[in-house]
């Protein structure tokens, strides 16, 4: 790769990160205030522990809590690193999803799963705090899976085939009910004991992203790392009930990406296919 095209790509990969840490600062907001109903824009960030409005200058995400120590800057009190850790997770999943889509090609198909994975990173945890997943960030997944319809059957990505991984629109609605349907029926059948509707909202959505055999291995993937989790946090703390939303969530992600290609290696596996 020639000098000039390496310090291209790099920067553009700084900037990448740069809106990605700026996009999962606004996550975190979503993560705090969505399960209480409050506003997204009209409240000025504030201090937890004494109250106190942060300033514009200590809102730089990442840097801000880097040079603050993780302390705030008028009381002292302790700001919980997770802050950081969300905007820093959100800016690291954009570079490596631009970088496996190369935005030369599909920046189109890269945009539309970095904010997907941000609305997971938002469900994760959410549910991981208060086990409820909010219907506007179901509703905002839903919208982007059919932008993400649109993107492929409009042709708007400079190269229109993404290796035969694309996704039609039958696989897209077949894949809203295939997993949905399912949970719904265990979510009544157990009066909500076992399932959450929220879940079920979840699976729905994402179908629309991931169509039917996407959904079907994040599904897989959210119910094995789901029992796993399970199995460890009841040996920790000795209970049983534990928030489902966030494996399905890394399921989903991980789907997102390389769902196609799992099912295919699987079935190969299987004789199902040659």
């Amino acid at each position: 790769m020639p000098v000039t095209e390496l310090v291209y790509t790099i920067i553009v990969y700084i900037f990448i990160f740069l809106f990605g840490i700026t996009i999962g600062s606004f996550l975190n907001v979503c993560i705090y205030r969505l399960p209480k109903e409050e506003s997204l824009i009209k409240q000025n960030s504030h201090c937890m522990t004494c109250g106190a409005q942060i300033k514009r200058y200590d809102l730089i995400p990442v840097f801000s809590w880097l040079m603050l120590r993780g302390k705030c800057r008028s009381c002292g009190a302790p700001i919980s690193p997770r802050y950081c850790i969300v905007e820093s997770l959100n800016g690291i999943l954009y570079v490596l999803i631009f970088m496996h889509y190369d935005f030369m090609f599909y920046p189109l198909k890269a945009i539309c799963v970095c904010l997907l994975v941000s609305a997971l990173i938002v469900v994760f945890f959410m549910d991981w705090d208060t086990q409820l997943i909010s219907n506007y960030v179901v509703g905002f997944i839903a919208l982007v899976g059919i932008l993400d319809c649109l993107r492929f059957e409009l042709g708007l990505d400079v190269v229109s085939n993404l290796d035969g991984g694309e996704i039609s629109i039958k696989s897209r609605i077949i894949g809203f009910f295939a997993v949905s349907v399912i949970l719904l029926i265990i979510e009544l059948a157990s009066g909500g004991r076992a399932m959450g509707r929220g879940d079920v909202y979840l699976m729905a959505a994402a179908g629309i992203f991931l169509g039917v055999k996407g959904i079907l291995v994040a599904f897989m993937i959210g119910l094995f790392s789901g029992a796993v989790a399970g199995m460890i946090i009841k040996h920790i703390t000795g209970g049983s009930k534990f928030a489902f939303g966030p494996w399905l969530s890394i399921g989903i992600a991980i789907a997102a990406i390389w769902g196609n290609q799992i099912a295919d290696a699987y079935l190969r596996f299987s004789g199902f296919i040659a």
